[in-house]
């Protein structure tokens, strides 16, 4: 059918046999029910009411189309229930995306916030892609930015602004030694984004002090980056929590504000208050605070 809104209205004449009973329940004026049901029967062929002083009667035709009509609004009704229930049970689909170079952070804190909740499949997108949260592709991202996010009907949170230090690898310092303290730092070769226009802080931070000749490992993927500094190409620049992975991994400088990366939890307005949002969002927080108590 071409048009559902003329089946409905028809369906609530042949159910409350007026045309003013039908439009109080659909809330439209009455000229509109009656112009709905003119339109379907000239769109069908065939008279689906009797009109009389009391109202109207569904002649056979209309009897057909009040059966299915009502089986579709019954179905539609139990529709209805189940999406509901469903919004107040951590149950379906949690989709979560954000950067690569995040997703060691985020899927152990997902892991866990799965095992707490068996009905539950998590997928996390990690990636450069940024996912449409008002088109439904995902549940919650998490991004960085030293500015919030600025896109209408989204709710941004600030996650943390996650610390970073500077390493080298003991196969680096073996070889190359250790810098005492910034001013050596020019005499050091390092490790960095092939990304010239970077807006990471620490990246920023690192054109403004070291010569663009001393970073002699580059790369687009910061895992590639992660991996060249373990292997002794440089001093690089990782995320605390990853560097405390990392077994003859020594830190040259400490973290510094300005290096910090900000993060940012997104979430669509549509979906932010639903049950599995708001648990998946308080596990993360909690854990998040938990991992960065002073």
């Amino acid at each position: 059918m071409d048009n559902w809104d003329e089946v409905r209205t028809a369906f609530q004449v042949a159910r409350l046999g007026t045309v003013s009973g039908a439009a109080e329940v659909l809330g439209v004026h009455h000229a509109t029910v009656i112009r709905h049901v003119d339109a379907l029967e000239g769109r069908l062929g065939v008279k689906l009411f009797q009109r009389h002083s009391r109202g109207y009667t569904p002649t056979e035709a209309g009897e057909d189309l009040l059966r299915v009509a009502r089986a579709t609004d019954d179905q539609f009704a139990q529709l209805a229930g189940r999406i509901k229930g469903r919004g107040n049970e951590v149950t379906g689909e949690l989709v979560v995306t954000a950067l690569a170079e995040f997703s060691r952070i985020l899927a152990p804190i997902l892991a866990t916030f799965q095992n707490q909740h068996p009905g539950l499949v998590v997928r996390l997108k990690a990636s450069e892609r940024l996912f449409r949260l008002e088109y439904g592709e995902a549940h919650v991202a998490i991004r960085a930015g030293q500015n919030a996010p600025g896109e209408p009907d989204n709710v941004v949170q600030k996650l943390l602004d996650q610390p970073v230090g500077l390493y080298a690898s003991k196969t680096y310092i073996d070889t190359h030694g250790r810098p005492s303290g910034p001013g050596e730092l020019g005499d050091h070769l390092f490790v960095g984004t092939d990304d010239t226009g970077s807006r990471a802080p620490f990246a920023q931070w690192l054109r403004a002090h070291v010569s663009e000749d001393r970073i002699v490992f580059r790369a687009d993927d910061f895992h590639a980056q992660e991996e060249a500094i373990l292997a002794g190409a440089g001093l690089g620049f990782m995320a605390v929590e990853d560097a405390k992975r990392v077994p003859h991994l020594s830190e040259v400088m400490a973290p510094r504000r300005d290096w910090a990366i900000p993060l940012w939890i997104v979430t669509h307005m549509d979906l932010h208050r639903t049950a599995k949002v708001q648990a998946f969002l308080k596990h993360l927080k909690q854990t998040i605070s938990e991992r960065h108590k002073p």
